[in-house]
């Protein structure tokens, strides 16, 4: 999780610089766009250090309480953040844009926001583009979308997810007060703060949906269960490996249960040194599997408990 803190240590410097710059210019201008500009940058900074909080955590060892560790910090404080960016970054803009369509004032010194709107482009391109590669580097030959569902550390694509958005809306309030300046018209820099505002909202909701499943409890890929169970099946003392149960408690923790029907001819010291042997194979090959439990069940008493 080195990697994942980088793309935070990015995102909270450049974040925390842009906050300043557009609080500055949206108390000089007067702009809707800017200011819910500014908000936007101040709950993108809160939430770095939310995901800092989750990942430091989650290094905390297994106690009594919490035997399998405080991986699913992660995923919790991940959560946390697309909550606070639906209430506190889309819920702000979206009223702020509200109340400037009702009472519209004009823009003075509209240039300063065109600067500060240029040096926030720089700051957060700059830590896009980090975060970009970092993630661009995990999803190897999959699609971006099936990259994003199928990653166990949501922390790189929450700030992935972040900077797009506030790219995005960047250009947006450029052209909010760009629009309003040529034609005169007040009433587009409060449309752009509540369309700002909206793709805040839907960030923070797909945010939300991708980290809930790692929340309540995702498995491993199908790839790792294929071949967990190639493994398993490759012992002699193995007839059938029933099912595989997979949970990841974290980025880099998974538990495995397996269910095996072990042969009748199979002696106790065998299906002993099988157990031990295939412990060891599997976490030698996915280094990962933190903890692993195996059942010696027939196959109908599998099938009847599913039933």
């Amino acid at each position: 999780m080195a990697s994942s803190k980088k793309v935070i240590y990015a995102a909270l410097a450049g974040n925390t610089l842009i906050a300043i710059t557009k609080f500055i210019a949206a108390f000089i201008t007067g702009s809707s766009a800017m200011l819910s500009e500014g908000i936007h940058s101040v709950v993108d900074t809160g939430n770095q250090f939310l995901l800092l909080h989750g990942l430091n955590k989650a290094k905390n060892p297994p106690d009594r309480d919490f035997p399998f560790g405080y991986g699913k910090e992660v995923y919790f404080w991940s959560f946390i953040v697309a909550i606070l960016i639906f209430a506190l970054g889309a819920g702000i803009s979206i009223y702020e844009g509200i109340i400037h369509l009702r009472h519209p004032q004009p823009i003075e010194s509209p240039y300063i926001n065109y600067i500060v709107i240029a040096l926030a482009l720089l700051f957060e391109g700059a830590a896009w583009s980090f975060a970009y590669r970092e993630f661009k580097s995990t999803k190897g030959k999959l699609s971006y979308i099936k990259a994003v569902n199928m990653a166990k550390d949501p922390s790189v694509f929450v700030v992935l997810f972040e900077d797009s958005a506030a790219i995005l809306g960047l250009a947006i309030a450029f052209f909010g007060i760009l629009i309003g300046q040529i034609t005169g018209i007040e009433y587009f820099d409060g449309a752009a703060s509540i369309a700002i505002g909206l793709i805040l909202a839907g960030t923070a909701i797909w945010l939300a949906y991708e980290t809930k499943g790692l929340l309540i409890g995702e498995s491993a890929d199908e790839s790792t269960v294929r071949r967990i169970r190639e493994i398993a099946s490759g012992f002699e003392a193995v007839n059938h490996v029933n099912e595989i149960l997979t949970l990841h408690m974290g980025p880099d923790f998974i538990l495995v249960n397996i269910s095996i029907e072990f042969q009748d001819s199979a002696s106790a010291d065998e299906i002993e040194q099988s157990v031990e042997k295939l412990d060891r194979n599997i976490k030698s090959e996915f280094p990962e599997v933190k903890r692993i439990f195996i059942e010696a069940e027939a196959r109908k008493a599998v099938i009847d408990s599913a039933n």
